[in-house]
C-alpha cells in the first residue's frame, strides 16, 4: 500500500468499540480468553499433526496450514486490540498500520483458497479414492500450498502497490487497520478503490466458494450412493470443513459484498470480529470435536502427559 501523504500523517487513532472503561475491561477479559483458546487450540492441532504419524496425511497437512494461518490472523490483531482496551491512547504508527493491513489481506486470501484446496482434497478422497495417492501425493500438496500463498500475494497485496492513496485523516473507525476502514481516510474519490476491492474480492472469495460448492456437489452425489456405514464415515470427514467454510465465508462476504454505504458504519467493525477473532478460535474446536483421529490423538497425548507428570 503506497501512500501519497500530503499532510505527513505518521500515526493513526483506532476508535475501537467504546470509551467506557468498564465495557472495555469486560471486552479485554473476553478477548483475552478467546486469544488464549485460539493460541492453545491451533498450537495443539499443529503439534498433534507433527507428532502423530497417523496424521501424516494430506487432509491433516492442510489442517495444519489452516491452524498456522489462524495463528497469524489472530496474532496480527489481538495483542494490539488487548493493549488498546486497557489504554486511553489507541494509536498505531503508519508502518504498523500498513503491515497489519497487509497481513490481514494476505491471511484472508490464503484462507479462502486453502479452504478450496481442502474441499478438493475431500472430493478426491471420496469421489476418486483409487487415484487419491497419485492426485494428492506430497509433491502436489506442497505445490498447492505454495500456489495458495503466491496467488494470495499477487491478488491481495500486489494491486495495492499500483493504487496509491492520498491520506487526509488519521482516525480509523475500527479496532484494527482493515482495508475497508482504511480507504475511508483517503482524500481521493473512493469509486475506483471500491471497484478494485470488489474485483479482487470476486476472485479471492466467490471463485473459491464456487469451487467448494462444486466439490461438495460431487461429494454428496457420491456419498448418497454408498451404504449407510460408509455414508456416515464420509459425512463425518466433511461436516467440519463445511462448518468452517460457512462461518468464514458468510461473515467475510457480508463485509466485502455489502453496499458501499455500509463501509462507514459500525456493522463492518462488528462483522470483522467473527472472521478475525471468533473463526480462528472455533476452527480447531470444530475439527477436533468432529474428527475421530484428532480426538484419539488428543486423548493419547494428554493421557501420556498426565502419566509423565504423575511419575
Amino acid at each position: 500500500m503506497e501512500l501519497k501523504n500530503q499532510t505527513i500523517i505518521t500515526e493513526f487513532i483506532l476508535l475501537g468499540f467504546t470509551m467506557d472503561v468498564k465495557i472495555n475491561l469486560g471486552l479485554f477479559v473476553l478477548f483475552l480468553v478467546i486469544y488464549i483458546v485460539t493460541t492453545v487450540g491451533n498450537s495443539l492441532i499443529i503439534l498433534m499433526v507433527i507428532i502423530n504419524p497417523k496424521l501424516h496425511k494430506p487432509m491433516y497437512f492442510f489442517l495444519c496450514m489452516l491452524s498456522i494461518l489462524d495463528l497469524c490472523y489472530s496474532s496480527t490483531v489481538m495483542p494490539k486490540l488487548l493493549t488498546d482496551l486497557l489504554s486511553t491512547e489507541k494509536t498505531i504508527s503508519l508502518a504498523a498500520c500498513v503491515i497489519q493491513c497487509y497481513c490481514i489481506l494476505l491471511a484472508e486470501g490464503c484462507e479462502c483458497q486453502l479452504l478450496a484446496v481442502m474441499a478438493y482434497d475431500r472430493y478426491t478422497a471420496i469421489c476418486r479414492p483409487l487415484h487419491y495417492s497419485i492426485l494428492m501425493r506430497w509433491s502436489i500438496c506442497y505445490r498447492l500450498v505454495s500456489l495458495v500463498f503466491i496467488c494470495s500475494f499477487m491478488l491481495c497485496i500486489f494491486p495495492s502497490i499500483f493504487n496509491p492513496l492520498t491520506i487526509c485523516y488519521n482516525r480509523i473507525n475500527h479496532f484494527m487497520c482493515e482495508m475497508l476502514a482504511f480507504i475511508k481516510l483517503a482524500c481521493d474519490d473512493l469509486s475506483s478503490s471500491e471497484t478494485n476491492i470488489f474485483s479482487v474480492s470476486f476472485i479471492t472469495l466467490l471463485i473459491p466458494l464456487m469451487l467448494i460448492l462444486l466439490s461438495y456437489g460431487f461429494i454428496i452425489s457420491t456419498i448418497l450412493k454408498l451404504r449407510s456405514a460408509g455414508r456416515s464415515k464420509a459425512f463425518s470427514t466433511c461436516t467440519s470443513h463445511l462448518a468452517v467454510v460457512a462461518l468464514y465465508f458468510g461473515t467475510v462476504m457480508l463485509m466485502y459484498f455489502g453496499p458501499s454505504s455500509m463501509y462507514s458504519t459500525d456493522q463492518e467493525k462488528y462483522s470483522s470480529i467473527f472472521y478475525v477473532i471468533v473463526s480462528p478460535m472455533l476452527n480447531p474446536l470444530i475439527y477436533s470435536l468432529n474428527n475421530r483421529e484428532v480426538k484419539e490423538t488428543f486423548q493419547k497425548f494428554f493421557t501420556n502427559f498426565i502419566q509423565s507428570c504423575a511419575v
